[in-house]
Formats: structure tokens, sequence, C-alpha cells
């Protein structure tokens, strides 16, 4: 199989992003207008990039708008009207994601804009460039994707907010939602809509969602992409109880695998928004395809020196596969890439790695090769009869599936030949690793710990509770223990003295204060001591964002314990970082809250000394400082909106019911 594509030979510059350069091309029109959140970087880390070769590579004339001013529909004006559809997404992550912390404060920086600065895209930018890209050219279908659409696309769970949301669909009225990687749909919506096509004749594609109308009834039975239609919980129903949201969750997660996934329909009042069967994976060849589209693997021009935080992470990675099998229940990456795994040959790998030996400014290390997981490269179900008809969630929890294919030995052989290559002195494995699957190749782990391990390997533990570990869909505890014994083992027998990097989350679903201290009394014995430390946020659609919000695990509908008070997350967080001298009023409120005042002291099991030490004394000061400082600028979201600034008493600002928000003002002036 093949995407059918004639790549431009190599050189073609990226696609333009103004009027100017479109001109320059010898175009009056263009057929499709990319819209991003992000900066435009023409590597295939960046999904705009990518999907922008894609489709000039299927003949189309694409233009890209970049982190376009909202405020007005002018800059969707800049090419004219395209010819076929407005491709909308928000960019790389989540709007609201990228704005926003845990703690719900605005964030400082915007990996994904040049120079990192804020401020170039709007909350919930997906409803914006949609309405925007509507009210430009009356007409034009609009098609939304991206990570923000594709995990908003029935009724879910809002952090920000607090709230549950309807479909992103109806708020955004695009005429089609793309979810997934989206590279095989876009391409069948661009040719459908070339050949004659209306976008409502659009509406059996996979991997497509859709809106209908009050006068259209919902389709039901088969159709031609899917077995049968089930029918979600209406919207009403899931925003009003808890086990109608359960409900939704478990069924929308069960359809998950194209191979055997049904259509869903969910109500939301008068109208419904129908959900297709997502997208086939891409076979090995169409991979090569994507992957081996003439990027130039740089920043448009446009952006001269300004540095893209996000783009110099991945300048010199190479990305081996996608998708991932773990089913993480706090991860969005099984829901948006799939479960099965999807795998470039080994020689499209080889081929960019030598084309990258020769990028201007490579200094010999190529980064990263991976994906998701660095070590699933090639895994997959050894019996494709039975992957057809499966509905598990993950392959390797509670225990890898017997049917799983583990077998490191491409992986290995990509490996080998990538550090072969003429002019790259390392190749690194940055991207995490799964450890129950390692240790099931000591050769495999050999051979990363020699070659492949700057010193620190990335892994992810996550807890050390067992019920904690059963609700993420996370391995044991003791088996990361032994990995890093075994990683340790194998980097002395080379003669190098290398140490993981464990990341721990903290305040998930099922993790209280107890849960916390059991863990940081590990990380004690142990003697690990994490620089890095995620706090829980639920992010839209995913498993662990139901357990949030409901207080049930939707699989069972067994209670689930729930930290949400921003104290009390603090809490969490200091925990794991116990050791740092400034966490002590944190930890210690926590542990007297616990009972475990025995770990307060200077024995050699104790968490904290008894006494706080200066450092500690030295924040509170500073955070008494910077809490009347955000009481009076706004820097934290209040009722699901930034915080207006300047405008108006303190009494009139606290007002009983939010106002609704007009978008991502840093520093506005009010409202």
């Amino acid at each position: 199989m093949s995407l059918t594509l004639a790549s431009p030979p190599r050189g073609t510059p990226p696609l333009p992003m103004t009027r100017e350069e479109m001109l320059a091309r010898g175009w009056d029109e263009v057929d499709v207008v990319l819209v991003t959140g992000d900066a435009y970087v023409d590597h295939p880390s960046f999904a705009n990039g990518l999907l922008a070769r894609l489709l000039e590579a299927a003949g189309f004339r694409v233009a890209v708008l970049a982190q376009p001013d909202w405020r007005s529909c002018e800059p969707w004006r800049a090419f004219g009207r395209p010819r076929l559809f407005f491709g909308v997404s928000a960019g790389n992550m989540d709007s609201m994601i990228n704005h926003y912390t845990a703690n719900r404060k605005v964030r400082n920086d915007d990996a994904y804009s040049p120079d990192g600065a804020i401020g170039r895209r709007p909350d919930r930018a997906t409803l914006a460039y949609c309405q925007r890209s509507r009210e430009a050219f009356p007409g034009v279908p609009v098609v939304a994707g991206g990570v923000e659409a594709s995990l908003r696309r029935i009724a879910h769970y809002d952090y920000w907010s607090d709230t549950v949301r309807r479909s992103i669909l109806l708020d955004a009225k695009a005429d089609l939602v793309a979810f997934g990687m989206g590279e095989r749909t876009i391409l069948e919506i661009a040719r459908g809509l070339a050949a004659g096509r209306t976008v409502k004749k659009l509406r059996d594609l996979r991997g497509v969602a859709y809106r209908l109308g009050a006068s259209e009834p919902p389709p039901t039975g088969p159709g031609p992409c899917c077995p049968d239609t089930v029918e979600l919980p209406a919207y009403e129903a899931a925003a009003a109880d808890p086990l109608a949201f359960c409900e939704m969750t478990r069924i929308s997660h069960l359809e998950t695998n194209p191979h055997n996934a049904r259509r869903l329909v969910q109500r939301h009042g008068r109208e419904a928004v129908v959900v297709n069967p997502p997208a086939l994976p891409l076979e090995e060849v169409e991979m090569d395809e994507v992957y081996g589209l003439p990027f130039s693997r740089r920043p448009h021009p446009a952006y001269g020196a300004a540095r893209i935080p996000a783009f110099e992470v991945v300048e010199n990675s190479v990305q081996i596969m996608r998708g991932c099998f773990g089913g993480c229940t706090f991860c969005s990456i099984t829901a948006h890439e799939g479960r099965i795994i999807q795998s470039r040959s080994q020689d499209s790998i080889i081929s960019e790695i030598k084309l990258l030996s020769t990028q201007p400014g490579f200094k010999g290390t190529v980064s990263d090769i991976g994906g998701p997981t660095a070590n699933m490269y090639q895994m997959k179900c050894t019996r494709p009869e039975v992957e057809a008809k499966c509905r598990r969630l993950s392959c390797v929890h509670p225990t890898v599936c017997k049917l799983l294919g583990t077998d490191h030995g491409p992986l290995k052989e990509v490996m080998r030949e990538a550090r072969s290559v003429e002019g790259v002195k390392r190749v690194l494995v940055a991207s995490g690793v799964r450890m129950d699957l390692a240790r099931r190749d000591p050769e495999y782990l050999q051979e990363l710990a020699a070659h492949h391990v700057g010193g620190h390997l990335k892994v992810a533990p996550e807890h050390t509770d067992p019920e904690v570990l059963r609700l993420m869909k996370k391995p044991a505890a003791d088996d990361y223990v032994e990995f890093d014994r075994e990683f340790k083992a194998a980097s002395r027998r080379v003669g190098k003295k290398q140490y993981t990097v464990p990341y721990f989350i903290a305040s998930h679903p099922g993790s209280g204060v107890k849960e916390m201290i059991d863990l940081a009394v590990f990380l004690k014995q142990n003697s690990y001591r994490p620089d890095q430390v995620q706090d829980f946020i639920p992010s839209p659609f995913d498993i662990a964002a139901c357990m949030y919000h409901t207080g049930l695990d939707p699989m069972t509908r067994q209670p689930v314990t729930v930290t949400k008070g921003l104290k009390s997350r603090r809490m969490q967080r200091a925990l794991l970082q116990f050791f740092k001298p400034e966490n002590w009023f944190e930890v210690r409120r926590a542990l007297e809250q616990a009972g475990r005042q025995d770990l307060i002291g200077s024995g050699c099991d104790c968490l904290i000394p008894e006494r706080p030490p200066k450092e500690a004394l030295d924040r509170r000061r500073r955070e008494a400082t910077r809490a009347f400082t955000e009481e009076t600028s706004g820097d934290h979201i209040r009722g699901g909106r930034p915080a207006a600034r300047g405008s108006g008493s303190a009494g009139q600002r606290k007002r009983s019911r939010p106002r609704k928000s007009v978008g991502y003002r840093p520093k506005r002036g009010g409202s």
C-alpha cells in the first residue's frame, strides 16, 4: 500500500507563509491553508510541517498561517479564498496545557513560539481559528485536527474550567474533525474535495468526526467504514451524572482499535456528534514515504535568528516509530497515535541519519532515535486475526500479553547501523525506555549502556503504591528497582558510571498523602533524588481525567481517591522532592497530617530535620510577596479564565459567576 505521493526534490523551500511568498511561486491561489498555533518548522516532528509537505507531495498548493493574530479575520484573507479547505490545529499541544501549569498559573514561556514568547495563540485556539476561518471566507470547508481537537471530539472534562464541555465540533462549528495523526485522513479529504465531492459526502471517511443538525437523523447500524454503531450517553447526562460520564469514557476507549471499532454517536440536545472508527495505521512503506519527504529540518526562514525552543530539542533527532501499546491511563499518546506500533524501515531511518549528518552545523551527535517509547520498534501482535478482535486497552498491563512480539532484534540492528554512519560520532536514546520490555533482552540493555546513553537514561516508574500503579496501568515498583540495578551493572561492565532518571507523578487519582509519603520513603531508602517531577493534569479524553472528575474508575465503577485542592497538590509535589530545603514546610505539613512525625528529625530514615532550614524560610517570604502580587495582577485562572488585571475593585473582580473568556491575553488591561 502507498499514499501515492510524488515528492518534490530536496532543496524545495518551505511552504509560503505570506502572500508575497505565494506569488513568488507563481500561484494566484492556494488549495489549502493550514492554520496552526505553533511556529512553522519544516521538520517531521512538527505536525503542521509534516502535513504541509504531505499535501505538497500529493500535488496540492498549500500555504501556512502560523500563529495568526486571532483578533480579526484579516490574516485569514492573506492568501485569498482557498480552493479546498482551511485545516485548523491548535499546534503540537493542547492550547490550555501549553498556556497553564497544573496549578492553573500562566506559564512563563511557550516552547513552540519564536524565542519562547507567550501570547502568540489564544486559549482554546481551535475555537478561535475555526471562527475566523468561517468569517474570512463563508462556505469554505473548515477541518479541525491536532491533539486539541482529537481529544475533545466528544463531551469531555475540562480541567481549566472544572466543567464537562460539549464536543469541540459544536463550539468550533468545524465541518469535520480529523482525529489521530491524520496523514491518511487529510489526503482523503483533500482528494475528495478536489474531485468535486461536498464535505458532507466525506462523512463516511475513517478518522473523522462530524456534527449533525437537529433535522438530520443519526446513523444506525453498520456503515461503509464500521461494523456497527454505538450510542454514547448524551452530553446532558454525562455532564450531570458521574456514572454516565464513566460509561461514556469506558465505551469510547473500548472503540479505539481501528480493526474492530464501531461508529460512536453522542447526542447534544437536538444535535448529535458522530465519531467514525479511527484511520487504519500506516504501513511501513507509507511511513517511509511520509518521513522521506524533503524537509529542510529548519524553522521557516521568516523567523531569522529567533530561537524556537521545541525545535532545538528535536533538531537532530530521528523518529523511528509511532504509537504505544502501554495504555497508561494518564497519557494521551495511545488515544491520539493509536495502540498499534507503526515503524519505519531500517533503510528509511539510516537514510535520514545520513542526510542529517550532512546538515550545516551538525556536530556528530544524533540526539535521539526513538518515538513515544524508545524500545517498541517493530513490536506487534503475533496473531493478526486475534488483534483484529482485541479490545484490550494495554498489551503490557497487568502482564505482558503472550501474543505480543517483544523482540528487540530489529531495534538493535538499527542502533548498530546508525552509529556506523560516516560523520556520526554518537547516537543517543533520549526517548523513555519501557523497562518491563527492556529487561526481557539483556543484550539490548548492554548495547544501550555501552553506546546510546550519555550518562542518564530516562525511565518512568511514576509511583510505588500498587493501587496507584494499577490505576495508571504501570508495572510494579520492583520492576524499576531491578531495571535500575541491571542498567547500572551493564554500565559498569563497559566502564561507565551512568544513572537512570526516574519520572514520578504527584496527585494522580488514587494517590493521597499516605501514598506519597510511602513514595518519599522509597526514594530515601533507595537514594533516589528526582530532579524533575510531574504534577498530574487531567487531559481531555483520558481515563485518568475521568477518575479525577468523577472519583470513580470508569472500568470498574469503584471509588478512587482524588486530590484537588491546591495546598494538597503542593504537598504531594513537595514530598517527591523532600530533600530540597525549600520544601520543608510543605513536607512537614503532610507528615503531620498523616501522623508520620516519626519521619521528622535527625534519624537515618527521617525525611526532614526538626527545624526549618534557611532556604525554607526564604521561600515562605518570597511566596507571601508573590501571592500578594498575583492577587492584584491575576496570573491564575479564576473561574476558567485568566483573571482580569487592573479593572475595578477587588470586590468587583470576585464575581459569583465567571465571565466568558475573551482569549489568552498576557498582561491585558481588563476586559
